[in-house]
């Protein structure tokens, strides 16, 4: 059966303006991150897109590198936007990004112009796309001039292959560098994706988020649920198909029994609240609009249904945020360090 979108898909969403821009993205925005590799059926990836843009959700967010194999995950959208939204690509943010391990050779990954105009022009075609209306550098390239990097971006954008050019994961000095290239080339720096959650907290250390706010960049952030540790995932056991098992993106020993005793005293201020641990979460970095999209990824249908439901509750009282550092900072979870490629 032909698919046919919710008419009424854009009634409950709340759209936000990305920095200073006049662009605006959905609170909620989809990853293709995992999940979308060839080891996941067709069919299952189709449904979780389908239901996203029926709640509104008008952003899908990819890398060259997301599988696995790496390019999978954008083959398979490509391959759904063919089939559902070919329709609809006017009412669609895709946005993609390079810096990470694609191919062979002195080339094949990290910051150069080579590297990313190659990418961006692979990306397109897996996709079936002529632009991406959003192209990041994926990652701080410590061994390539920032000007290159920039100049990259500033190309593919002036080209036409992409609308808008991000950023993700630079830290707060690396990012004003970049933002200052990107000026002065005349093209500036819409977004930048980093991750944050209320157990990884590096930005507000850092001082991005007052550096994106000051130069007037959006942010869209990715692992809100600490790679599922902010779900119902781990309450009771670690599941055999989880990313903790599978050795995906989540270290097993954060799973502790003394870490989980936490994440259930997290899930019970969630549930005072009315909302499940996930919905708690996305609505914790959304709370003092600093975050402009919450970045979440899904492995099935009804996991997209949960999280978007965040959005009926953003608020906070003093009280509940004290209750959530008491458990997820001060000698809590909040274990995530800064990653070392971000210096």
């Amino acid at each position: 059966m032909k698919y046919a979108p919710n008419p009424e898909r854009y009634q409950k969403m709340v759209y936000n303006k990305c920095g200073n821009s006049g662009l605006k993205l959905p609170a909620i925005s989809l990853g293709l991150w995992h999940n979308f590799g060839d080891d996941k059926p067709h069919q299952v990836k189709q449904e979780i897109c389908r239901t996203a843009f029926d709640l509104g959700i008008t952003h899908f967010d990819l890398a060259n590198n997301y599988g696995p194999p790496p390019g999978s995950a954008e083959v398979a959208f490509g391959k759904i936007l063919k089939e559902d939204f070919a329709g609809y690509r006017d009412e669609l943010i895709i946005s993609s990004k390079a810096g990470y391990l694609m191919w062979p050779g002195p080339y094949g990954e990290w910051g150069s112009k080579k590297y990313l105009i190659a990418s961006c022009d692979q990306s397109l075609k897996r996709m079936g796309l002529d632009y991406v209306d959003i192209f990041y550098s994926h990652r701080f390239d410590p061994n390539t001039p920032l000007e290159e990097t920039m100049q990259a971006l500033d190309q593919i954008v002036r080209s036409g292959k992409a609308l808008y050019a991000g950023i993700s994961s630079y830290n707060s000095k690396r990012t004003k560098e970049a933002v200052a290239i990107l000026n002065e080339l005349g093209t500036p720096c819409l977004i930048h994706q980093p991750s944050y959650s209320m157990l990884n907290r590096w930005v507000e250390d850092d001082g991005l988020l007052d550096t994106l706010e000051n130069e007037g960049i959006g942010s869209i952030v990715f692992s809100p649920l600490a790679q599922g540790m902010l779900t119902d995932k781990y309450l009771k056991e670690i599941p055999s198909n989880s990313r903790a098992n599978q050795d995906k993106s989540l270290n097993p020993k954060f799973l502790s029994e003394e870490n989980l005793g936490k994440i259930k005293a997290l899930n019970e201020i969630a549930q005072q609240r009315g909302q499940t641990l996930a919905q708690m979460a996305i609505a914790w970095v959304l709370k003092n609009g600093r975050v402009t999209t919450a970045l979440i990824g899904a492995s099935k249908a009804e996991q997209v249904i949960d999280c978007v439901g965040a959005i009926e509750n953003l608020s906070f009282t003093e009280e509940e945020l004290a209750a959530i550092d008491r458990y997820a900072t001060d000698g809590g979870l909040n274990i995530w360090a800064k990653s070392a490629e971000l210096e």
